[in-house]
């Protein structure tokens, strides 16, 4: 199939005018700034928020179009590559069109429309993972990806920060909101309460692709509360968790031995929130622990092939992409790995504090 490059698919002014705003420079919000501004829902915060995002968006969804353009290895010309850079062109041409926001039918239209932008993106992750295992299948070095590791950095870190901005101020317009939550945030999270929800899904998972799940014995104060966006917190533990499963399933799936619990620790510290999980699964080998958190790391057989259809499929391994997106979620926090006689353990440690930027 031939390559077409974006001047190709979309028109001169346009393709000039992402090149425009992709130098301009981004606004940093943080989750604390998030929260107090929300606690007001009144329609012209409303106006106030829909306007931001007006001028806010084209600039970051246009710095991550014009880098889909000129990734190294030839990362740029695969197609599932390119289907991901005609969507952020296609959403900049969605923004760039909507007319200014004055009132409030036009913060209505404008926040169906960023719905529509988020939807739009939904397939992204696995899209560019297809992209990124066609490039493995070329046989690249790990140690000659250091520039894809950090562009795929950069690039997830703004899509979490994308999707955080669209869906607070899309949440904030829901007239029955969970209590203590404002928008996307919950002020009083229990990360208990997150860690056994991510893990019955994990668990749910696991039953579909092999019949049977291990068992996960969760420990912490169920009282606990802190404020955090639960959606990033259940993508961290879910994540370290379906590892954990597939790993025992696997080690144990043949054996006439039980198949030994999954143990998840929940630890509340000065500043920060940990989450343990470890298992005996036997672990993983050590040569594979400094590639655990790149993106060309699994330890499962790829599930994806070059039908572009397949990229929305749910499977228990295989993207190399669970870790190293969740310690993107962690932000200035930490997930980190080890393992010690054939025992996995992973954590997450999230911060109490606010502070950071939704994209930091």
């Amino acid at each position: 199939m031939a390559v077409k490059k974006a001047s190709e698919s979309f028109s001169k002014s346009l393709i000039d005018e992402v090149q425009r705003w992709g130098c301009m420079k981004q606004t940093g919000v943080s989750l604390r700034y998030m929260m107090e501004f929300g606690s007001r829902p009144t329609q012209r915060n409303f106006i106030i928020s829909a306007q931001f995002l007006h001028k806010e968006l084209p600039i970051r969804i246009a710095r991550r179009a014009i880098e889909l353009e000129s990734l190294p290895y030839g990362l740029s010309e695969k197609p599932a590559v390119l289907k991901v850079r005609d969507w952020y062109l296609d959403s900049f041409r969605d923004l760039r069109t909507f007319p200014d926001i004055k009132d409030a039918k036009d913060e209505k239209d404008f926040t169906q429309m960023i719905k529509a932008i988020k939807v739009r993106h939904n397939n992204v992750v696995p899209m560019m993972a297809l992209g990124v295992q066609q490039l493995k299948k070329e046989k690249v070095l790990y140690e000659d990806l250091d520039e894809i590791h950090q562009f795929l950095d950069r690039f997830y870190m703004s899509r979490i920060g994308i999707r955080m901005l669209i869906g607070q101020h899309v949440e904030l317009h829901n007239p029955n909101p969970p209590p203590h939550c404002v928008g996307y945030i919950d002020t009083k999270m229990s990360p208990m309460e997150v860690a056994r929800n991510a893990t019955e899904d994990a668990r749910a998972m696991c039953l579909r692709e092999y019949g049977s799940a291990p068992n996960v014995t969760i420990y912490g104060d169920p009282d606990f509360t802190f404020p955090y966006v639960p959606t990033h917190l259940h993508t961290m533990v879910f994540e370290l968790v379906k590892n954990s499963l597939r790993a025992v399933q696997e080690r144990f799936m043949d054996s006439d031995k039980v198949a030994p619990p999954v143990k998840l620790i929940v630890a509340d510290g000065i500043e920060d929130v940990t989450i343990k999980v470890s298992d005996e699964g036997g672990g993983i080998p050590r040569s594979g622990l400094p590639k655990i958190f790149t993106y060309l790391y699994s330890t499962a057989s790829n599930p994806l092939d070059s039908d572009l259809s397949e990229a929305d499929a749910v499977t228990m391994a295989g993207y190399g992409y669970g870790l190293p997106i969740s310690r993107l979620y962690a932000r200035d926090g930490r997930v980190s790995a080890f393992v010690s006689l054939g025992r996995f353990s992973g954590a997450i440690a999230v911060m109490r504090a606010l502070c950071f930027d939704v994209d930091h």
